[in-house]
């Protein structure tokens, strides 16, 4: 490891091809696979929550993003895009599924419908 201020310093000069990884996780290998969620609403009325996201892969490898820190406001037919990180990264997804939160013990439940979803590899864009 190296001090944040001062990675320049330590990978530039180094001849070799280096990864660096500004956003970590707390297990280990410590990196954070970044994508971004991209979601259309259909509800008639304003929701605002959070969303968790879990991907799936063929082998029936989970992992699940840790839920946004910051509420979305969800619109109907308005995009919010949303970057969400996993600690580790899934090669081929079979399935995604989303977890809409409003964090309020008390009060009515809400859905978010959705009407199309896009999930993005910001560190594989090729996926």
């Amino acid at each position: 490891g190296f001090y944040g201020d001062r990675w320049k310093q330590v990978l530039i000069p180094k001849s070799s091809p280096t990864k660096a990884y500004f956003d970590t996780s707390d297990q280990d290998p410590f990196c954070m696979y970044n994508y971004l969620l991209d979601i259309t609403t259909w509800n008639k009325s304003i929701r605002r929550g959070f969303i968790k996201v879990k991907i799936t892969d063929y082998a029936g490898n989970i992992v699940e993003s840790g839920m946004n820190s910051e509420a979305s406001t969800f619109q109907q037919y308005k995009r919010v895009k949303i970057l969400t990180g996993f600690y580790r990264d899934l090669d081929k997804i079979s399935k995604i599924s989303l977890t809409f939160s409003t964090k309020t013990l008390i009060g009515p439940k809400h859905k978010l419908r959705i009407l199309q979803m896009k999930l993005k590899s910001l560190n594989n864009p090729e996926r």
